[in-house]
């Protein structure tokens, strides 16, 4: 079993459409997860400092490659510039700190995680006496950006992109700079169908990748956590869905990740369970119909989980995107 679709970047490069994600994943659990996974196929790994995980995703890596059970090239690895080194000074730095995590010379996308910034702490976020994230409020998506292509003139990074930003932020980095984004990672599911935002990088050969694909528990659950009101989505019991998945003999989220890769759309499903680790990269034996495809679409609720309200205070950032 492997990614049988493929998505050509604006660099030449191609990006399978179809990879894993590690947020929330402690370490013994992610470690078991990736070796499971490339046992099984998976090929793309996104990464993220922020999850706190990328030096035993390096153990992984660096287990399979010194053992030639797999060849770099045939590896598509993502991570990404967090929020507290959201600015010129600390990119080069911050991907460098992500490389030695991750045993890596270099990785094929380097992503600004999110447009707005927080203080450079070395840590956790830094709040206020009211618990407020304190933010960083100079951010300058330019300058940023400049740096960025800078990390794919020193060797350190095939491609560079974006995360979390809208279409005003979007448009204002290709006006604006001589390396186009080569992608961008939202939310996107089939209750957030982002189909103004798609077809905007559609239209300019931005590559889109959908994080939690089938929804997120996790993002609702730190939510709730962070005394957050907040609507609980459960994909997987959509009649039509289910309805779907009946006709075509597959589980509920197959189809969900079929719909989004037959948008042209990569999706980076997590998990750390074996069974649905293996489902989720088997969707290549089916096809959804051309009615199959207009009767999901039209399930759109315009459902945002991921808003990061669970940072409270960020919306204060001038460069927050919602």
């Amino acid at each position: 079993m492997a990614c049988k679709k493929f998505l050509t970047l604006n660099n030449g490069l191609k990006m399978p459409s179809i990879g894993i994600g590690t947020w929330m994943a402690p370490d013994h659990e992610i470690e078991a997860a990736l070796d499971l996974a490339l046992k099984v196929g998976y090929r793309h790994i996104d990464a993220a400092p922020v999850y706190l995980n990328e030096k035993a995703i390096g153990r992984v890596l660096k287990k399979w490659l010194d053992s030639n059970q797999i060849k770099r090239e045939d590896l598509f690895i993502t991570t990404k510039l967090p929020p507290p080194a959201n600015r010129p000074s600390c990119v080069e730095k911050t991907l460098r700190n992500s490389l030695n995590d991750l045993q890596l010379s270099y990785v094929d996308m380097y992503l600004i995680h999110t447009p707005f910034s927080v203080p450079e702490t070395g840590g956790d976020f830094e709040r206020d006496a009211n618990g407020d994230i304190v933010i960083d409020p100079t951010t300058d998506h330019i300058e940023i950006w400049k740096t960025m292509e800078k990390m794919v003139e020193l060797g350190l990074t095939k491609s560079i992109g974006i995360s979390n930003f809208n279409k005003k932020q979007i448009q204002r980095l290709l006006d604006n700079s001589k390396t186009k984004p080569s992608n961008l990672q939202i939310e996107l599911h089939l209750y957030f169908q982002q189909n103004e935002l798609v077809d905007l990088c559609k239209a300019n050969n931005i590559v889109v990748t959908a994080y939690s694909p089938l929804g997120s528990r996790g993002i609702v659950d730190l939510k709730k956590s962070a005394g957050v009101k907040c609507e609980s989505i459960n994909l997987i019991e959509n009649p039509k869905v289910l309805e779907i998945a009946e006709n075509h003999k597959k589980t509920p989220a197959q189809i969900l990740l079929r719909w989004i890769i037959q948008r042209d759309v990569c999706a980076i499903p997590k998990s750390t369970n074996p069974e649905r680790l293996q489902q989720n990269l088997n969707i290549w034996d089916f096809e959804l119909s051309n009615d199959e495809m207009s009767s999901l679409s039209k399930l759109d609720k315009g459902i945002r989980v991921c808003d990061f309200s669970f940072f409270k205070g960020m919306e204060k950032h001038p460069e927050f995107p919602w």
